[in-house]
């Protein structure tokens, strides 16, 4: 089957890479060796984007894993520091997608990501009006690469596993697409997804 649709994962693709030095900042106000602070951040990541906790009681967990008392306000302040971390829009894969829906294919985003941060990106940034399907973990309780999670996109496309390609920076979440038998790519940047779709027939 011909491809139909182009899918794209939102942080370090839509977006450049997450800026280190916020990872810095937020060790530094914690008082946490940077190295700790980042594993815990990322292991106990999976309920705040799955929308079962709130963005402060995912903090308050990493804080207590190391025994950590902030007030809400200063955890107020680094919810915002990883916020601003994941705004940093890659102007390169906009255009991207703009032509790839121009040229008449459909054009999603799936991600894992905060309700938080999904509110404010909706009212902010003017890339998420583009898509004709957007599924984000925190709405559906679900997190890549859990099977259901990429069955729903498929669903809201229309289309058959092998129509869509699927563009992530994390490889697990390649292989949860691939398992599915959808035409998944490890993100390098905008200029090899385009070389890539151009050899799997997309015209552009």
């Amino acid at each position: 089957m011909s491809i139909k649709a182009i899918v794209f994962d939102y942080g370090q693709v839509i977006t450049y890479q997450q800026d280190p030095k916020a990872i810095d900042e937020l060790a530094e106000r914690t008082g946490v060796e940077r190295g700790e602070f980042e594993s815990a951040l990322w292991a106990l990541r999976g309920d705040y984007d799955r929308g079962t906790i709130s963005s402060r009681d995912y903090f308050k967990k990493i804080l207590a894993r190391f025994d950590v008392t902030m007030s809400d306000e200063k955890i107020d302040e680094l919810v915002e520091i990883d916020s601003g971390s994941w705004r940093n829009i890659n102007p390169e894969t906009v255009v991207l997608m703009e032509e790839i829906k121009k040229a008449g294919y459909l054009v999603g985003i799936l991600s894992n990501m905060p309700m938080n941060f999904l509110v404010w990106a909706r009212e902010n940034l003017p890339v998420f009006s583009l898509p004709h399907a957007g599924v984000f973990s925190c709405e559906e309780n679900l997190v890549k690469p859990e099977e259901a999670i990429y069955r729903k996109m498929l669903s809201l496309l229309g289309v058959e596993p092998n129509e869509l390609v699927f563009f992530d920076d994390k490889i697990d979440n390649i292989e949860g697409a691939k398992a599915l038998d959808i035409e998944a790519i490890l993100w390098e940047n905008p200029g090899s997804a385009r070389l890539k779709l151009l050899s799997m027939g997309v015209k552009l």
